[in-house]
């Protein structure tokens, strides 16, 4: 009997994305990085129930690995700093709620371990006490296991594996601009050009008509500024979109070049059997077919010339050699219901005084 695949297989098991990503959603809507307002929604939304219901080890033990995954995927870039917390909530509430036993650890990949301490110095300086509680709290417990593949390297798997689709709504936007023009600095600047225009005043051998600056700079600099956060905003989600939909054409052209070379495959298959030659008629164990007398006389001298002469047999040889012709013999079946004409027919005489 051939063994069933598992249902979670993959990285990723889409209808516990789909409730992540509900989840996160709830929590970005607060606002907020408080642990406290996490639990509340992890608790109206019975999020550990999700662990219910798997009666084989195997099965929960693989099930737990993907749902930590998916928790350390939205910890990770591109996402923003909220969502960030809300991924590290997840795993802290996965790996406490989880039925596996031994509990299934976090898999941290040493790729990702710059960025993880880029957050939490963040979180750190930030004074948020509860994440570095939670992460610390992971670590002292020996939650986290750090690897050098995110995943488990096994064999027989696809070589352009499945990507898992991008909330373009958790995404962090690009905050350089804003922190490189923030108000300070647009306010310092524009007291810098007020100076210049006083002292340009003040001398007496330049004119006022000689300029080395711009005037209406800092103006010009805060519309190039909203500009930007308006293209950003306008068109960040509508690349995810195009990305989204050239993965897909890519697996769209898989599956047509596979379509294509089964439909090749099957021409060449008809193709042979149609040519498929039949055995020679000479052959004693098949019964030789009538041949037609429509069909030309060259087929007819082949189909002779093909089929093997039978050679008489040693007694008519023999009977040949002494220059005797062989009587030939009628068989006739005998009748059991009138055998007086059958013994007049080949010429045998009956004994009417037998008993």
């Amino acid at each position: 009997m051939p063994r069933v695949p598992p249902i979670y297989s993959d990285f990723f098991f889409s209808p516990l994305t789909e409730d992540v990503e509900d989840l996160l959603g709830r929590f970005q809507h607060t606002d907020s990085v408080r642990y406290e307002l996490f639990s509340s929604i992890w608790r109206e939304m019975r999020f550990s129930d999700v662990f219910t219901g798997i009666t084989c080890m195997s099965e929960m033990k693989r099930f737990c690995r993907v749902a930590l995954a998916t928790a350390v995927t939205y910890f990770l870039p591109p996402y923003s700093y909220q969502i960030r917390v809300g991924g590290l909530y997840l795993m802290y509430a996965f790996y406490y709620t989880q039925l596996a036993v031994p509990p299934v650890k976090i898999r941290l990949a040493l790729k990702d371990w710059t960025d993880i301490q880029k957050f939490m110095k963040h979180s750190v300086d930030a004074e948020h006490h509860d994440i570095v509680y939670i992460y610390h709290k992971l670590v002292a417990a020996k939650a986290i296991h750090y690897t050098a593949m995110a995943h488990f390297l096994t064999f027989q798997k696809q070589r352009k594996p499945k990507k898992e689709r991008v909330c373009a709504e958790f995404l962090g936007r690009t905050m350089a601009v804003h922190e490189l023009i923030s108000a300070d600095i647009l306010e310092e600047m524009s007291n810098i050009q007020d100076h210049y225009d006083r002292l340009k005043k003040a001398t007496v051998d330049v004119t006022c008509q000689v300029t080395m600056t711009n005037s209406d700079f800092v103006s010009r600099l805060k519309d190039t500024q909203s500009e930007f956060f308006c293209w950003q905003q306008k068109n960040f989600s509508q690349d995810n979109k195009e990305r989204n939909s050239e993965d897909d054409d890519e697996t769209i052209a898989e599956e047509k070049s596979c379509s294509t070379r089964a439909k090749l495959l099957s021409s060449i298959k008809n193709k042979s059997y149609n040519n498929f030659q039949e055995a020679p008629k000479s052959r004693r164990h098949r019964q030789a077919k009538v041949v037609d007398s429509s069909s030309s006389g060259a087929e007819q001298v082949q189909e002779t010339v093909g089929q093997k002469q039978r050679l008489p047999s040693l007694r008519a040889r023999t009977w040949k050699s002494l220059g005797m012709v062989q009587e030939e013999r009628t068989f006739r079946a005998w009748l059991l219901s009138v055998p007086e004409q059958e013994d007049r027919i080949s010429g045998r005489k009956t004994n009417e005084d037998a008993p």
